[in-house]
């Protein structure tokens, strides 16, 4: 019997679906649009037989990796010289393709932060690093070959604690925030030769680390959404530079973990000191207007990431408290505390979410309705972690203080 057309072009529809999904690039910090959501599947506990590949670094530094197609971009640094190192190693083994150096020198910084926290961002034709001294934001485009291609300097940073917000490339342009203690500024660049294309003043307040993210409305023009405790969360035309809308008033201290987005909604945390304050979710509407949806005070992260899936938005505390809301209105799902405490922010792929304790351990826990641990993987080096994890075609790339796991992956659609 002949195979029916339509089973033919469903079938093979699906299996361009998984093929897409498992080869998909990690553009930038937490993946397309800081979603840190994937569709390849992992087991829950890694074993010596998952792990294709691990090396040593030639530094240390809390960056997470880039990847596109078989290359991983990963930066670095000597802690005693602050010298930055940008590698680019091959996704198959490991092996390092190129290293570049940059001199540098040492400075005041949070003990908690490194020279190199910056997550690398990466397109088609280059990779895009940025890290500081007090007198230099610096912001650089590479060839995938490691050749130099433009330079920007964004000028002196003040800062109590360093920094480390990462650059975000969207179409033609790679945009960076620069709101710090100091006089600050949001950045376009035209991606292919670092010319600028907008400049936007801001108020200067606590530096911010978080990482801008774009919102695609139903209704409306697209904005590219900056977090900050200065100006609070605002929707930028990203050809313009000018605000489109705009809550003023909605922090109350600095902003680490960046903002998500999730069915209309865009979530941001702030904090300070020991913890999260809290955790607001916006709803940006039509003519240039925006709301206040919800916000939650209690148990919210300071540094990770919020990760929104489908209806549903989990959050994660520095200090492991684990919860899943609905993400229309914050209500709580299921609150659980998990081992360890956290500067990693959680990704999902396939139906397991996955987080890196500062100790070195892999936690998963399922995502759904149900709380469930299930699996704690320590990385055969203990050491700190700062980095979130990356996942590319078919493979998972956790980023210790000086070392790179490449953990093997299943990929197309989970299953337990």
């Amino acid at each position: 019997m002949a195979f029916p057309r339509f089973l033919l072009l469903f079938v093979t529809a699906i299996l361009t679906l998984a093929q897409f999904a498992s080869a998909q690039e990690w553009t930038r910090f937490r993946g397309p649009n800081g979603t840190g959501i994937s569709q390849t599947t992992f087991p829950p506990k890694f074993t010596e037989k998952d792990f294709a590949w691990n090396i040593t670094l030639p530094g240390s530094g809390h960056s997470s990796p880039a990847i596109w197609g078989d290359k991983v971009f990963v930066t670095c640094t000597d802690e005693t010289t602050a010298q930055r190192i940008v590698l680019c190693l091959s996704s198959k083994t490991g092996a390092v393709e190129w290293k570049k150096e940059f001199g540098s020198h040492t400075f005041k910084k949070h003990g908690d932060n490194s020279y190199t926290s910056a997550t690398p961002a990466v397109d088609a034709d280059h990779v895009y690093v940025c890290w500081n001294t007090p007198e230099e934001f610096t912001l650089m485009a590479l060839t995938h070959g490691g050749v130099e291609v433009w330079k920007a300097d964004l000028g002196p940073v003040v800062s109590q604690h360093g920094s480390g917000n990462s650059p975000v490339v969207v179409g033609d342009r790679v945009f960076l925030g620069d709101e710090q203690d100091g006089p600050s500024f949001l950045f376009a660049f035209d991606r292919m030769t670092g010319k600028v294309l907008w400049k936007t003043p801001r108020k200067n307040a606590k530096y911010s680390y978080a990482s801008p993210v774009i919102f695609t409305p139903k209704d409306g023009p697209e904005t590219i959404v900056f977090t900050s405790q200065a100006e609070g969360m605002t929707g930028i035309d990203p050809k313009t530079g000018k605000v489109v809308w705009q809550i003023a008033d909605l922090f109350n201290s600095r902003t680490v973990g960046s903002p998500t987005v999730g069915n209309g909604l865009i979530f941001a945390t702030c904090g300070e000191g020991p913890g999260g304050h809290w955790l607001v979710a916006v709803r940006p509407g039509p003519e240039g207007k925006a709301e206040l949806a919800w916000k939650v005070v209690s148990e919210t992260p300071y540094v990770p990431t919020p990760l929104a899936q489908g209806d549903k938005l989990y959050y994660w505390s520095d200090r492991g408290v684990v919860t899943c809301a609905h993400g229309a209105t914050g209500e709580k799902i299921w609150q659980e505390h998990v081992p360890g405490s956290y500067y990693s922010s959680p990704i999902v792929a396939g139906n397991i979410i996955y987080n890196l304790t500062k100790k070195g351990e892999v936690i998963a826990i399922a995502a759904g309705d149900k709380f469930e641990l299930l699996g704690q993987t320590p990385l055969p080096v203990s050491e700190k972690c700062q980095a979130s994890l990356a996942v590319s075609r078919g493979r998972m790339y956790i980023r210790t203080y000086t070392h790179l796991y490449c953990v093997k992956g299943s990929g197309g659609q989970a299953s337990r």
